[in-house]
């Protein structure tokens, strides 16, 4: 056996040790956690990997990715950063002058941020504008949130029937079937090296923020069928869970779905809406700024249940993706059903999924707590929407303040598991518990430690691990583990009525980074995974 004994730091563990600064690793298992001076008494012929006063902490999963297209992001023409539409062509056209790949794919542009000197600025590009910059060549520009995108002529004719198709625009983005169709086609047009390229460096950015976990979230409208299977392929240290989305009715086929998929579950992003940027999330109420329009419903309630009475019946997990209060209530009426007839316990044993989970109410919470459900959320949609005049406001109006409750459903006992959805927002763990303590909206905020641990223990549990001791530093835990430097160690809570007991010295609460605005986020400098270091900061 090999032991290793981390010394001189600060190691987040558990209350009974919160000022830690010591850590003994064996064969790949946390064995011992206290001070250095025990440390190196109980350990004298260990291996010492001096901290430096850096912090330690368990490694983050980050529950809900999209691995191709982050890569794709990280390597190719990333529009995020695109001011107006004016600006998202020019960088467009400059991308094609310089690359002459079989497809154009380009990610993350949102024109409800743009403005610009002309009236037309802050709209999407058009058809006409891709053709312009482009000429004859396959471009796919997808929206910030996926579930839309701006495509070329070459790539529409590409497309048999697109113009029937429902969500069909022949000059703006398209939406719904008609650009899951356009999707498919610009998919293929990606060459198996290209995709494995993407996917490894997205796996390589993940370690470099601290994440030894991710879950891949694919489907036949998303990802399709060759690069979900491509991805269980990928030699990397960074684990990936598979969640292929697509509905079943029968035990027989979920089983058949499980085995022809290689997938660990059923689910992930199986849409049962879009998004509201796209104005495909399905809703109740009309759209503030589209009177008349609702959304897109893509999965029926009797679906629905059909789905979730065959994994619950196969004892396989399932998932889906709701953000529209419509696609909640659709949710939440047929696990109702499927309660009364399998009973919550059977439910609960699968730990079935919500992604997003955007407009729940109480009563659905406290429904989804009783069954069991993990909700998988994503705190950087309210970072980077949720603001006084953002997209959430003009999309929903006073229905904002609602969306992304974090607390509303903790408090229900529903698990929460916070994740990027990359390549919708960064892998960027810290920046998503920031974000999850300093909501837009008060209320709905939690502490630091609790978005802390629904980065860690909660995107295990969220993966059906829950041992209670991964995604943890006590003795007995796996060594997932990442080293930060930091510059300030806080105890903090989301209001003051937890503060002032949190913040007492009886309390033993481990302290952890300083994330209010305007602090300096904890920077990775080593990730380890089963006591074998991924990743190591470079050096200057």
């Amino acid at each position: 056996m090999t032991t290793q004994l981390l010394l001189g730091g600060m190691v987040y563990s558990s209350p009974a040790v919160p000022d830690a600064t010591a850590l003994a690793i064996t064969d790949g298992t946390v064995v011992w956690v206290g001070t250095d001076d025990v440390g190196r008494a109980l350990h004298p012929d260990a291996e010492i990997v001096d901290l430096e006063g850096r912090f330690v902490a368990p490694a983050f999963v980050d529950s809900h990715v999209h691995l191709t297209d982050t890569g794709l992001r990280l390597i190719g023409l990333d529009l995020s950063e695109a001011t107006s539409r004016t600006d998202c062509l020019a960088r467009l056209a400059a991308y094609v002058a310089d690359h002459d790949a079989e497809i154009v794919w380009g990610l993350g542009w949102d024109s409800s941020t743009w403005a610009g000197e002309n009236d037309a600025d802050d709209m999407p590009p058009s058809t006409a504008d891709l053709d312009t910059v482009a000429g004859g060549r396959p471009i796919y520009l997808s929206r910030i949130d996926e579930h839309s995108a701006a495509a070329s002529s070459a790539l529409r004719e590409m497309v048999h029937g697109i113009e029937a198709a429902t969500g069909f625009d022949p000059q703006g983005p398209l939406v719904a079937d008609a650009h899951h169709r356009v999707r498919a086609a610009a998919r293929a047009l990606i060459t198996p090296e290209a995709r494995r390229r993407a996917q490894l460096r997205a796996l390589d950015h993940a370690a470099s923020r601290g994440v030894v976990a991710v879950h891949e979230n694919g489907g036949p409208d998303i990802s399709g069928v060759d690069d979900f299977r491509s991805i269980a392929d990928l030699d990397h240290p960074v684990m990936v869970r598979r969640y292929w989305g697509q509905p079943v009715s029968t035990l027989e086929e979920a089983r058949a779905v499980v085995s022809a998929m290689g997938a660990d579950a059923i689910g992930g992003d199986l849409f049962v809406d879009g998004a509201i940027g796209s104005r495909t999330a399905w809703l109740t109420e009309e759209y503030t700024d589209a009177p008349g329009e609702f959304g897109v419903a893509y999965l029926d309630e009797e679906t629905i249940a059909n789905h979730l009475r065959a994994t619950t019946l196969a004892g396989v997990q399932a998932g889906f993706h709701v953000i529209g209060d419509g696609a909640v209530a659709a949710v939440a009426a047929a696990m109702s059903t499927v309660a009364d007839e399998l009973g919550t316990p059977a439910l609960a044993r699968c730990a079935h999924r919500l992604e997003h989970a955007e407009m729940v109410t109480p009563e659905q919470a406290e429904l989804f707590a009783r069954c069991g459900v993990v909700a998988s959320m994503q705190p950087l949609f309210d970072d980077e929407w949720g603001g006084d005049d953002a997209l959430y406001i003009r999309r929903l109006g006073d229905r904002a303040p609602t969306l992304n409750d974090f607390a509303g459903l903790a408090r229900a006992g529903v698990a929460l598991a916070f994740s990027s959805d990359a390549p919708v927002c960064d892998i960027d763990p810290w920046a998503s518990i920031r974000a999850a303590v300093h909501h837009h909206a008060p209320t709905n905020a939690v502490s630091p430690r609790a978005a802390f641990a629904a980065c860690t223990r909660g995107g295990w549990r969220a993966g059906g691990v829950n041992d209670g001791l991964t995604g943890t530093l006590v003795p007995g835990a796996p060594a997932h583990y990442a080293v930060w430097d930091v510059d300030a160690l806080v105890v903090a809570a989301s209001h003051a009525g937890v503060q002032r007991w949190s913040t007492d010295p009886r309390s033993r609460v481990p302290a952890l980074p300083d994330v209010a605005p305007g602090a300096r986020l904890p920077e990775c400098v080593r990730t380890v995974i089963g006591g074998v270091t991924v990743y190591e900061r470079p050096t200057a």
